[in-house]
């Protein structure tokens, strides 16, 4: 059984899928940061620095070179252990060996 669609149906149907992405994605994402230096052991969202791949593989609290996406304006001023602060840059503290 062959199959045609019109170009509307094609159209409709990349549009519902534009769409549905559109719903899964955050609507405040643009108003989140990287925040880096301030996710605990195996809770980073993705990208960390060398020896993680991906999100949820830092391998110790406060991983430097690890991010997490925070909202704009509270990565610096978040209340961490130890005298440590949020940066928008990676650190190089807390990194294992």
């Amino acid at each position: 059984m062959k199959r045609t669609f019109s170009a509307a149906a094609i159209v409709a149907g990349a549009l519902a899928t534009a769409g549905a992405a559109a719903i899964a994605t955050p609507v405040n994402a643009a108003e989140n940061v990287k925040c880096y230096g301030v996710s605990k052991a195996g809770q980073n969202d993705c990208a960390a620095g060398p020896g993680t791949t991906c999100a949820g593989t830092s391998k110790v609290d406060y991983q430097g070179n690890a991010w997490k996406l925070v909202p704009k304006g509270t990565c610096t001023t978040m209340e961490l252990p130890g005298d440590r602060k949020g940066s928008l840059e990676p650190l190089k503290r807390d990194i294992p060996s």
